[in-house]
């Protein structure tokens, strides 16, 4: 038995015209853009850069699949939109269990370079504040971050002035008949989504009536996945940087494990929430 498979007559070989795989992905720029900072250089370093680098990679096509979202439920075709959230929704599985590969940084490795970071930090990424401006918990204060990075605060800005993928749900839901209440449809986009007492018996209708509804209870189901993920991501997020430096303060002038602790009050769809208490209870 060989040891060798050879390679076939049809294989390309010559670049010169055709179009290569690193060309296509420009892998020289990709590949030449991890830049340790440490001196001397810490092994551990590259582990730290490749991380968070690959996942701006997928916050950024989240982003594009958000965004698609958002422009299919404005047409009112459901089902593309449904298989753009289910693409999210594995996208931040794999983000998720990327936690477990930075988790092998000891306290004592990370030590050995933090402070060569100088004050970058996480929460300074700018398509991780763009997501949550999408998914509807916008905070306009934290463009000021932003202010030296023009694009960064445009992307921000223009996520801040749209209506988030869960209005545009809510807008679907009133155009398919169910009774979105009025003021909810013309709320102030620009501000944080709150939670609204009068959506939940919209909700309410939807689940006990699935089999007339089955379309809009799995988007329900979808939009609770989702959440239910982000949540998630941001606990194996504190307790990695808990594992990993304690109760220090953020690089970037944060609290650390308080700040990121605080996070996980936060939701995106609070009556997909609420609309489980009332389910099956006698009116």
């Amino acid at each position: 038995m060989s040891a060798q498979r050879p390679l076939e007559n049809g294989i390309v070989r010559d670049f010169k015209v055709n179009l290569s795989y690193g060309e296509y992905l420009h892998l020289a720029e990709i590949l030449g853009g991890q830049h340790p900072v440490s001196v001397p250089e810490h092994h551990d370093e590259l582990l730290f850069i490749v991380q968070h680098q690959t996942s701006e990679l997928w916050l950024k096509l989240i982003i594009h699949e958000l965004r698609a979202v958002q422009v299919y439920l404005a047409k009112d075709e459901l089902r593309p939109a449904l298989k753009g959230l289910a693409r999210v929704k594995h996208i931040q599985r794999t983000l998720t269990e990327q936690w477990s590969v930075l988790a092998t940084l000891t306290p004592t490795e990370y030590a050995q370079f933090r402070s060569f970071l100088g004050t970058s930090s996480g929460f300074q990424s700018y398509q991780y504040r763009a997501i949550e401006f999408l998914l509807g918990n916008k905070n306009r204060h934290m463009l000021s971050i932003f202010d030296d990075q023009p694009e960064a605060r445009a992307l921000l800005e223009d996520a801040l002035a749209g209506p988030s993928v869960y209005d545009e749900f809510l807008h679907f839901l009133a155009r398919r008949g169910h009774g979105v209440p009025v003021g909810i449809l013309e709320r102030d986009v620009t501000e944080a989504y709150e939670y609204q007492p009068d959506l939940v018996p919209v909700f309410q209708q939807i689940y006990e009536n699935a089999e007339h509804n089955w379309d809009v209870y799995e988007a329900c189901e979808e939009f609770v996945d989702l959440e239910e993920n982000f949540q998630l991501w941001r606990f194996r997020h504190l307790k990695t940087v808990e594992r990993t430096i304690g109760f220090k303060r953020g690089t970037g002038g944060s609290s650390g494990v308080g700040f990121l602790k605080a996070a996980l009050d936060l939701t995106f769809f609070p009556e997909l929430y609420a609309v489980r208490t009332e389910i099956g209870v006698p009116r």
